[in-house]
């Protein structure tokens, strides 16, 4: 057993966007165990979040290094303001329990209800803490609190030890947080790394040494206060991204601090990889029926075929529990044998198959989007939630038969703009790199539109899916099912109605995926003078995103696109165009957006060409004010009419 690398963030639930300030009174907020204000039990609102459902009052912790433990005493309050606030009366605390590794002691808690004008507790009985054994690495203790209604005070506290791993704190939430607080007293290769902006911290040195009386250790309090909730955004980063927090490393007094880190370290990384029971060990097992596969895959005569055609044996096979951990669960053999395991068995099933046909392949250690970033500099296997395969002959590519709209020749789009850790097991080495796409996607959107007098318009449409526009297209309508496709191509708009819907190239994933359909358009507005309609049919922006005038979290597109809209509208006789919009490019200030349109008229035809440009996937919630003005234009000028008169 290994996986002893593991960072444990400290939090319930977690927070974003964070508005910080020196709070001189922060320390008068933390009260004793027990001892609650008679303010805070009649309050009713969080005062600097009015519509918040339940407000975190206090979260502290005191993380400390002794007898050669790492240590993390937690009390936290929260009031619950109404019924929608009494979900947070569930709280799950997580830990490694794997061989007595991470311990949960003196865990208590209670609710402080106000009763004929006097506090009234009530005990959660230990009875009611369940222990839940979430893999054979990880476990939790889980609770609710009793006797928990509109204006109840909740309140638990715990200590978390460890012999070897690092915590990590969270000073949000997904309720808003009046005061959250760390006070640490580590030894100097132990080191803080801040995430989410947490560098607003108020920090004060403090003399003493308070938690450990050990004068060789550095006592430093850190603390956030009136921090909002964490509110999810449109193209968000993961909240591990975002959060507003603190994790620890030890520092290597041989590491200069480049962005890919050490390169011995990630061998060593590749070594215990190597010598792990639930990793190293899975990848030459055996697996029932194995030989029918291979024996397929044998008659196909080009390197490319067989690999699509094992990934989609492993992908149809098997089925994805929802668990994702960098190492194995019931191992390769248990999973092959129930159809059913973690990403990592499903792609070391994989992985072992194409290897036995002859694939060059190896494992490789990713990050999932809703994951978060890795850390170059910072080689540790914590960072990882998944194993993915990589082939690199012939052509190259990333394999994971985990989803089941996933394609062999397409990098799963959740692991684009990260870091992956590629490794050579039987040479101990591994290498860190960066998946990303630099080909932008495509769609293409074709239209041919008859405009009657009465105002009516009939036509047909062809749209051209690539890579993942032509998957998640795929994904949508295969989930959702036809009429609700169509519904969402018609964008909901009662005036469109689709016939004749024709969905091309389905199940052959070198090809794009040809959508074509029949509609007719009722032009709302047009009367027997004017007649009035938007061009930008079946247009894939429909909505803007980006509507908030300001932006708490970072921003991942997730690819490179290229959205073209060809339109062809003949106009009716006696009819001319009273108002064209003008031809224009519009671009975000580092142009890294562009949309382009271009509207002309030949022989009684309208001819407009509307193209969307994305040269760039992230952004860092510094930059929105560029997005949010571009796309504020960009939905007004797609918005805008041409109005055709009589003549």
């Amino acid at each position: 057993m290994k996986k002893f690398f593991a960072l444990i963030l400290i939090s319930c639930t977690t927070t974003l966007g964070v508005s910080a300030q020196k709070s001189p009174t922060g320390q008068q907020l933390l009260q004793p165990y027990g001892k609650v204000d008679m303010a805070d039990l009649q309050s009713t609102s969080c005062d600097f979040e009015k519509d918040a459902n339940a407000m975190v009052l206090f979260d502290k912790a005191d993380i400390y290094y002794q007898d050669n433990k790492i240590y993390l005493n937690r009390h936290r309050r929260v009031k619950i303001f109404n019924d929608n606030g009494k979900k947070n009366a569930n709280v799950r605390i997580e830990f490694i329990g794997v061989f007595l590794y991470q311990h949960i002691d003196g865990l208590q808690a209670q609710t402080i209800n106000l009763v004929n004008g006097k506090p009234e507790i009530t005990k959660l009985d230990s009875k009611s803490i369940y222990l839940e054994k979430t893999d054979k690495l990880n476990s939790a203790y889980v609770f609710s609190f009793p006797n928990v209604k509109p204006g109840s005070i909740l309140e638990f506290k715990y200590v978390w030890s460890t012999t070897g791993g690092l915590p990590a704190w969270s000073f949000q939430d997904f309720i808003p947080t009046r005061y959250s607080v760390l006070t640490t007293e580590l030894p100097p290769q132990i080191v803080p790394q801040i995430r989410g902006g947490a560098n607003a911290l108020n920090t004060e040195l403090i003399s003493g040494n308070p938690l450990t009386g050990h004068s060789a250790l550095n006592a430093i309090r850190q603390s956030m206060t009136n921090v909002p909730s964490l509110v999810e955004e449109p193209y968000m980063t993961s909240v591990k991204d975002n959060i507003h927090s603190i994790y620890f490393r030890f520092a290597d007094p041989n590491y200069a601090g480049d962005q890919f880190g050490n390169e011995k370290q990630w061998n060593k990384i590749a070594e215990d990889l190597d010598n792990d029971d639930d990793f190293g060990h899975q990848l030459n097992r055996k697996l029932n029926g194995e030989e029918a596969i291979l024996s397929e895959a044998g008659k196909l005569k080009a390197p490319g075929d067989k690999i699509a055609y094992i990934f989609n044996q492993v992908r149809d096979a098997m089925k994805w529990n929802d668990a994702d951990a960098w190492y194995t669960n019931d191992g390769t053999v248990k999973a092959w044998e129930k159809k059913t395991g973690n990403a990592t068995e499903i792609n070391l099933v994989l992985y072992h198959l194409l290897t036995k046909a002859g694939i060059k392949a190896a494992p490789m250690v990713v990050s999932t989007r809703n994951n978060g970033r890795v850390f170059g500099g910072y080689p540790t296997l914590n960072q990882f939630n998944r194993t993915v395969v990589s082939v690199s002959e012939p052509g190259s590519y990333i394999l994971d038969a985990s989803g089941k709209f996933n394609i062999y020749n397409e990098t799963p789009e959740n692991l684009l703009n990260n870091y992956a850790l590629l490794t050579d097991i039987p040479n101990k080495k591994a290498v860190l790199m960066q998946i990303e796409r630099k080909d932008p996607v495509r769609e293409i959107i074709v239209i041919s539109g008859d405009i009657k007098n009465d105002g009516k318009m009939a036509g047909s449409a062809q749209l051209t899916n690539f890579s993942y526009n032509r998957i998640n297209a795929i994904k949508k309508y295969k989930t959702d099912g036809e009429q609700k496709y169509i519904d969402y191509l018609r964008d909901n708009n009662n005036n469109l109605k689709i016939s004749g819907l024709k969905m091309a190239n389905m199940e052959v994933d070198s090809l794009p995926l040809e959508q074509s359909m029949d509609f007719k358009l009722d032009l709302a507005g047009s009367d027997g003078n004017y007649i009035y309609f938007i061009p930008a049919m079946f247009n894939p922006l429909k909505n803007n995103p980006f509507i908030k005038e300001t932006r708490l979290t970072d921003i991942d597109f997730g690819y490179l696109d290229n959205v073209s809209i060809v339109g062809n509208y003949k106009m009716p006789d006696g009819y001319k165009a009273d108002a064209l919009p003008k031809n224009i490019i519009l671009q975000t200030p580092d142009q890294s957006i562009t949309f382009k349109r271009i509207i002309g008229e030949q022989e009684g035809t309208l001819v407009v060409r509307l193209v969307v440009s994305h040269k760039q996937t992230t952004y860092t919630r510094d930059n929105y004010d560029q997005l949010f003005d571009f796309y504020k234009k960009l939905h007004e000028l797609m918005n805008e009419q041409i109005v055709l008169k009589k003549s």
